[in-house]
């Protein structure tokens, strides 16, 4: 069965990591759950390179078993508090991570994106 990123995580959010980066955590509340996001690298690199408009070298991905959680980290666009920042403790930025799509409980499938 496919289910979104919101559907089967537990908490999806976004902070700041200090002024200058944004970190999001992705935890769940089943282990069963939290590792088919791992093994299937929902959360890797150059997807959310891609989702953020971030050059991959910058994006680190980091997996916590003992927590299941992912937490994800990279360069925010404009400092926080800047003239240019939008958000400036960066809580609404993790959206595009919602739609992103995981297989759970059968065989594993490609990953997916939600395009709208």
């Amino acid at each position: 069965m496919r289910k979104t990123l919101a559907e089967a995580a537990k908490l999806i959010r976004s902070k700041n990591a200090g002024p200058f980066w944004l970190t999001f955590d992705v935890m769940f509340d089943e282990p069963e759950v939290y590792r088919c996001v791992r093994d299937q690298d929902v959360l890797n690199i150059d997807r959310v390179a891609r989702l953020f408009g971030q050059d991959p070298a910058v994006v680190r991905v980091f997996t916590h078993d003992s927590a299941l959680a992912v937490k994800v980290s990279f360069p925010r666009p404009n400092s926080s508090g800047s003239a240019l920042d939008t958000d400036v403790f960066g809580g609404q930025q993790y959206a595009p991570l919602m739609d992103l799509t995981v297989e759970l409980g059968g065989p594993f499938h490609a990953i997916t994106e939600v395009t709208r």
